[in-house]
């Protein structure tokens, strides 16, 4: 590819200090799939793979600003959000994304850590919905984030085809539901246009797991922005997911990184 044209994107979400999740996954996920990336932090953390031990939130001028920095000079072929914790920062994300006409929006609604521990608050919930994913291309919730946003509780694959139903048809954006451990392992549906379609997931035995969420989401903005459709971008994505945990990275003392540059 000539290096004047490559396609960018953006990532709207939170600084991981160990380098795992957050915007450093998200960036090094958009170099390992030949895209030119771009961030505009919501929150720094002191984190590592035992967990986060700090969090400081930008203010939403801050964040306006950052945003405002990137579409006027480099606008993106593409945008990611990640963890966003307040509503008035997912209010500006809103406003902002909507002011500039941006494309192939990829939101990743960050709301319920693995541990099942709640993320955001109840308003910033409201904002989400009402906002942000009125205007995504695709959502990638994973059971528990589906949960809320459908108010079904999913215990099968018939459920995830119901919720994600229910949330294409509540908010008109694309659903990629993950499967997780809990019902079908690595199998993930789509939900786009009224068809669902079954990603097949190989389900790799690797305890470090930190930032998958948000490698897969960033991989997803990467195809869209090079121009692939979204089954396309989802299957890649996949793809490159399973070559990331497939490499057997393991840094730290707790659930640790995956191995973005394995292709390298």
């Amino acid at each position: 590819m000539n290096c004047s044209e490559i396609k960018t994107a953006l990532t709207i979400a939170g600084s991981d200090s160990s380098g795992g999740a957050g915007i450093q996954a998200d960036l090094k996920t958009m170099l390992a799939n030949g895209v030119y990336g771009m961030s505009a932090i919501t929150a720094l953390t002191a984190q590592n793979t035992m967990g986060v031990t700090a969090i400081s939130e930008v203010t939403p001028e801050f964040l306006g600003q950052q945003i405002n920095a990137v579409f006027t000079d480099i606008f993106p072929d593409a945008v990611k959000t990640g963890m966003v914790a307040n509503a008035e920062l997912i209010e500006v994300i809103s406003e902002r994304l909507s002011f500039y006409k941006a494309r192939n929006i990829v939101v990743d609604p960050v709301m319920i850590a693995t541990s099942g521990a709640r993320l955001i608050s109840e308003d910033a919930v409201a904002v989400l919905k009402a906002k942000l994913l009125p205007i995504a291309s695709v959502i990638t919730p994973n059971i528990p984030e589906a949960e809320v946003l459908s108010g079904i509780k999913i215990a099968s694959k018939a459920d995830m085809e119901k919720a994600a139903g229910h949330i294409n048809k509540s908010y008109g954006c694309a659903v990629l539901l993950k499967g997780g451990h809990s019902i079908s392992d690595a199998d993930d549906l789509l939900y786009e246009n009224g068809e669902t379609t079954w990603f097949e997931g190989v389900r790799i035995d690797n305890p470090n797991t930190h930032g998958t969420g948000c490698t897969l989401s960033s991989a997803i903005a990467s195809n869209l922005a090079k121009g692939y459709d979204l089954k396309q971008s989802v299957r890649l994505a996949k793809e490159y997911i399973s070559g990331v945990l497939s490499a057997k990275l393991d840094l730290g003392k707790g659930s640790g990184p995956l191995h973005h540059g394995f292709l390298l």
